[in-house]
C-alpha cells in the first residue's frame, strides 16, 4: 500500500484592513457644551468597523455616562490617545496644546469659528499636513448644509421655549404667558431672518399662541417662510420705521441667521419693553452682534431661569441651542452617521473629497495648504484651490 502524497493546496490570501480610529475628546470650551455623538450612534459606528475612542467624561455635558458608551463597544480612554486617532471630531476651535498632540496626516472634523481659532495652532496643523472640514460648511447635493442647518433650527425652537419660561417666571420676569388666554392679548414675538432658525422660532411661537412678526430683505427667502408658516405669521422687508415700531412693542426679539447684518442702535434699544426677552442666535454675537449695545448673557455658561443678574434689565441671549446640548447631540448624531460612513465607503478623507463636491466647502485646510479662502486672509498666507490639488492627489 503507497503511502499518500503530500498534494499543494492554494489558500486564499486576504490582505487585512486597517482599522480606522475615531477620537472624542472633551471639549475645552466653556461655551461649547455640545458634542458629536450619542451612544447608540457611537455603536451604530463600532458596527461598521470604526474604532471609536472618547475621552474620560467626554459626554458629561450631555449627560451620559462612560459606561453607557462603554456598553456600546467605545473604548474610554485619555486625552492624548483620543487626539491620536485617524479621524478627531473636536466642536470648537482646537487649541495649539491639543494641535501638538494629532497625529501627522489625520482628519479634523469641527465648526469653523474663523474669529476664535488661535493662529498658532492653524499654522502647526498645517505643517502636521491635518486635513481639516468645517461641519458647518459642508453642503449636500441640494447645496443646502445638514450640520449648519439642523444646529439653527434647534437655535431658533430653543429660543422660544427658555424665552416662554423667562416671561412666566414670577420673580425675574413678568409672570406672564407667551400666548395669552381668551380675553388677554398675546405676547408678540419679532424675529429678524427668515432661514432655518427663523422658522422654527416662529413655529415655536405660533404653536404657543404669540403673535409674530417676521422680517427680512430676501423677498423669496421671506416668501418660502410665509409659505411654510401660513397666515399665522406677518412678514415684512426691513424698512426701518417698521421694524423699529414692531421692537418698540415686542415681548419676544430673536435675530437670527442671514438676516443683513441688521445691527439695531442704542437708541432703538432704549425704546424697547423693561425686560423684553432678546436672542442673537447669529455667528456675529461675539463681536457684539445684532445688539451691540446690550450685554450678552451666554446661555453655555448661565442657567436660563437665574436671571438674577440681569433682572429688570434688557440683556441678549447667545448660544441658545448650547442650553439643550443633549438634543444636538441627537441631532448632529444622525448627520455624522452618514458622512462618516460615506468616508468609510470611498476609503479615506481624500476619496471622499474627490468624489463629494459638498464634503470639499467645509474643507479649510488640506495637504498643508490653506484651501480656505477667509483663512488664508487668517494667515496672510495665499489660497489654494483644493479642485486643483486633488487632480494631482
Amino acid at each position: 500500500m503507497n503511502d499518500p502524497t503530500p498534494l499543494e493546496m492554494l489558500l486564499q490570501a486576504a490582505a487585512t484592513a486597517r482599522t480606522v480610529s475615531i477620537g472624542l475628546p472633551a471639549s475645552t470650551s466653556y461655551s461649547e457644551k455640545r458634542f458629536p455623538l450619542t451612544p447608540e450612534a457611537a455603536a451604530v459606528l463600532v458596527e461598521r468597523g470604526y474604532s471609536v475612542r472618547m475621552q474620560t467624561g467626554a459626554a458629561a455635558s450631555i449627560h451620559y455616562s462612560d459606561a453607557a458608551y462603554s456598553r456600546m463597544g467605545v473604548h474610554i480612554t485619555d486625552r492624548d490617545t483620543a487626539l491620536r486617532s485617524d479621524i478627531v471630531i473636536h466642536l470648537p476651535a482646537i487649541s495649539h496644546a491639543d494641535a501638538t498632540r494629532l497625529r501627522r496626516g489625520a482628519l479634523l472634523l469641527t465648526f469653523f469659528h474663523p474669529e476664535l481659532q488661535d493662529p498658532r495652532a492653524l499654522r502647526l496643523l498645517l505643517q502636521k499636513y491635518v486635513s481639516c472640514i468645517a461641519l458647518d460648511l459642508i453642503e449636500n447635493s441640494d447645496g443646502r448644509k445638514p450640520f449648519a442647518d439642523i444646529l439653527n433650527e434647534i437655535d431658533g425652537r430653543a429660543a422660544l421655549a427658555i424665552a416662554s419660561s423667562l416671561l412666566a417666571d414670577a420673580v425675574h420676569g413678568k409672570g406672564i404667558l407667551l400666548g395669552g388666554i381668551a380675553g388677554v392679548v398675546p405676547c408678540e414675538v419679532t424675529i429678524i431672518g427668515s432661514g432655518f432658525d427663523a422658522i422654527a422660532a416662529a413655529q415655536t411661537a405660533i404653536g404657543l399662541g404669540a403673535t409674530v412678526r417676521m422680517f427680512d430683505n430676501d423677498n423669496y427667502s421671506l416668501r418660502e417662510a410665509g409659505r411654510i408658516l401660513g397666515p399665522a405669521v406677518i412678514t415684512s422687508a426691513l424698512h426701518p420705521k417698521v421694524l423699529a415700531s414692531a421692537l418698540h412693542s415686542a415681548d419676544v426679539v430673536v435675530a437670527c441667521e442671514g438676516n443683513s447684518g441688521t445691527c439695531i442702535s442704542s437708541d432703538i434699544v432704549q425704546e424697547m419693553k423693561r425686560g423684553v426677552i432678546t436672542f442673537d442666535l447669529t455667528s456675529r454675537n461675539g463681536s457684539g452682534g445684532t445688539f451691540p449695545s446690550m450685554p450678552q448673557c451666554d446661555l453655555a455658561l448661565a442657567s436660563p431661569s437665574d436671571n438674577s443678574l440681569v433682572s429688570g434689565q434688557r440683556v441678549c441671549y447667545v448660544n441658545a441651542g448650547n442650553a439643550v446640548p443633549r438634543t444636538a447631540a441627537m441631532a448632529l448624531s444622525n448627520t455624522f452617521m452618514t458622512m462618516l460612513s460615506d468616508l468609510l465607503c470611498c476609503d479615506g478623507a481624500t476619496n471622499a473629497l474627490k468624489l463629494n463636491p459638498g464634503l470639499r466647502k467645509g474643507a479649510y485646510i488640506f495637504m498643508g495648504k490653506p484651501v480656505n479662502q477667509r483663512l488664508a486672509r487668517m494667515l496672510n498666507m495665499r489660497h489654494v484651490d483644493i479642485s486643483i490639488m486633488l487632480q494631482f492627489s
